[in-house]
């Protein structure tokens, strides 16, 4: 079980420090790399996150192949997490991280889901209309998904909005069960 506090303490460290570097993007890109990397599951994965692996070892060989890769706050604060054995929490401190620059510009994040790629006018006016109905700047990611077979699933942090086909008829399913 991943400890959200721990990762959180970690991702306000490591963002106080890109911030002072004025590297909080790129910072932000690698780590994201970083982490992409060291999770899917392969060689890396298990070489990263493998106890029986000393410390000092895994530490050279990360630092050889990401030195002069990375910038240097997102690469020692991956060595951190070796010398600590908190390789777990990279995932979750990369997460926390993102949600924490999003929150320092103003942006919250919104997923979109259609069963097909949306019109990039329709695309811009929806974003617009959701931006001025909640007040709020978006960073959105747009999900192609054929199982919803039409229509449009919008989710904001924990609110959902299920405008989809498949979402109609699983309602409908529901309901006819429900009165039988």
């Amino acid at each position: 079980m991943v400890n959200q506090t721990l990762a959180r303490r970690y991702a306000l460290a490591i963002s106080a420090l890109a911030r002072e570097q004025n590297a909080v993007e790129r910072v932000s890109a690698d780590l994201r790399t970083v982490s992409e990397v060291l999770s899917a599951p392969g060689l890396a994965h298990e070489f990263f996150v493998s106890p029986v692996i000393d410390r000092p070892a895994k530490e050279r060989a990360l630092l050889e192949i990401l030195d002069g890769k990375l910038h240097p706050v997102a690469l020692h604060s991956v060595l951190l997490l070796v010398r600590k054995r908190r390789e777990s929490l990279l995932a979750a401190i990369v997460t926390e991280y993102l949600a924490l620059e999003r929150a320092a510009r103003g942006v919250e994040p919104l997923t979109l889901e259609s069963a097909r790629p949306i019109d990039r006018t329709e695309y811009a006016r929806l974003v617009a209309r959701l931006e001025k109905v909640y007040g709020k700047k978006f960073e959105v990611t747009e999900v192609v998904d054929p199982s919803l077979i039409g229509g449009l699933r919008i989710m904001m942090g924990d609110r959902r909005i299920d405008d989809s086909i498949s979402g109609r008829l699983d309602t409908l399913a529901r309901e006819l069960l429900q009165t039988t």
